[in-house]
């Protein structure tokens, strides 16, 4: 199941300009859906009533984000539906205006003491458009790269887009970190915690205008100049006649899940508890560990490209199960090597960039948006959700609990391409 039966074998002009530019878009599209993590605790404040306890408003907050995930599925299956039906580029390009409108206006709300009830619900309006906006983003930015580019760099281009992805957590926590140094605790309130959001609104009318200048993929293009576009719901026929598939592509998610919030979201807080490591060196550590995981995915990506997908995987895995290890274990007795330990681990965590190579080949042209899209969408929609809670839960009897899941997962990824090693998928 290759992505296209194009003749070249190296990448031209054309192709590095569609990677850079879709490299970028998706970076200031997941920019805008991370930014809000950032200032859960300001908008705790001033979006619920004053008298609420502070648990209960972080939680109310952190449950604003979460509709954003739980979003995804819905919209990630509608836009793949037209991006099969009606072209890549459309919904590549739609995707990032979705999600720069919602931004923006997050940015402009009014607050509690305004509107009263109306801010919570309207802010939970504005985040579920989001979620449905990165819910089509990520499958269609796969799709599109690896249908522009020669089959044997799809590795290289789903690396680079996932970096770039990546890419925009490293910059929504340094806007954040630069908020909060810029401004004092009472000026956030007051309009600091505004000035991301609108930044991001203005980033995400760029990307839209950076995607226009994007051309259809040449494999959408074929297909419908032979007429092989899917008919009837491509989703149906996903469902059908490709299960197998979407069980290989959830599970990969699943491991995909863990490398991203373990390693990535949830360890900078784990840290502080566990070795009483301070806040902001935390946080630093974690910049540093996302910069290279943004490195880690080309490598890897660049990697499947030159020994296969599946080795590629299988190395990445194990890599990465003996890179929380020694994170997770070399801070109880070094904590001094915070940095050097958390940008290897973060290095290892680009493996993801070889998921989204074996998700493209794991559905044929016709259905692969929707294919990708509903098993991905689905997959981190549960798995991101209950991967936190989980963890949580777990370390109350093991305090490696955190690294203990990333290594059943690393050691399920390696079942799975044992398993599909003699498949087309391979």
């Amino acid at each position: 199941m290759n992505a296209a039966a194009i003749p070249r074998t190296s990448l031209v002009r054309s192709d590095l300009r569609t990677l850079a530019l879709s490299a970028l878009g998706g970076a200031l599209e997941f920019y805008d859906f991370i930014i809000f993590v950032f200032f859960t605790n300001a908008i705790g404040q001033l979006f619920f009533p004053p008298d609420t306890p502070d648990w209960l408003r972080q939680l109310q907050a952190f449950g604003l984000f979460a509709a954003g995930y739980l979003a995804r599925p819905l919209g990630g299956i509608l836009m793949a539906h037209f991006g099969d039906r009606s072209g890549r580029k459309r919904m590549f390009t739609l995707s990032v205006f979705m999600m720069a409108i919602p931004t923006l206006l997050i940015g402009l709300l009014p607050t509690w003491a305004s509107i009263g009830y109306a801010a919570p619900l309207a802010l939970l309006g504005l985040r579920i458009l989001q979620g449905a906006a990165v819910g089509g983003e990520v499958p269609g930015a796969w799709t599109f790269v690896a249908e522009h580019v020669p089959d044997r760099r799809v590795g290289f281009a789903c690396g680079t887009l996932t970096a770039g992805l990546t890419a925009g957590i490293l910059l929504g926590s340094l806007i954040a970190t630069a908020i909060n140094t810029h401004f004092s605790a009472d000026e956030v309130l007051a309009f600091g915690w505004r000035i991301p959001f609108l930044v991001g609104g203005v980033f995400g009318f760029l990307a839209v205008f950076l995607r226009r200048l994007l051309s259809e993929t040449p494999v959408f293009e074929e297909m419908r100049r032979r007429h092989e576009l899917v008919r009837g719901l491509p989703l149906k026929v996903v469902l059908a006649g490709y299960g197998r598939a979407v069980v290989f592509s959830m599970l990969l998610t699943w491991l995909l899940t863990a490398a991203i919030v373990v390693v990535i979201l949830m360890t900078p807080t784990l840290i502080q508890k566990l070795f009483a490591i301070a806040p902001a060196r935390a946080l630093a550590a974690n910049s540093v560990a996302t910069l290279f995981l943004s490195i880690g995915c080309v490598v890897f990506g660049v990697l499947a490209d030159r020994i296969g997908a599946l080795r590629a995987l299988k190395i990445g895995c194990v890599a990465l199960l003996l890179a929380t290890y020694a994170l997770y274990l070399g801070l109880a007795r070094m904590p001094d090597a915070l940095f050097a330990l958390y940008a290897v681990a973060g290095f290892c965590v680009g493996v993801v960039g070889v998921i989204p190579v074996l998700l493209v080949r794991a559905f044929p042209p016709p259905v692969r948006f929707s294919g990708i899209s509903f098993a991905y969408n689905v997959a981190y929609a549960i798995f991101g959700g209950l991967t936190p809670l989980f963890v949580t839960v777990l370390m109350k009897v093991q305090p490696l609990a955190p690294a203990h899941y990333v290594a059943a997962l690393c050691v399920l990824g390696v079942v799975v391409a044992f398993a599909t090693r003699r498949t087309a998928i391979a």
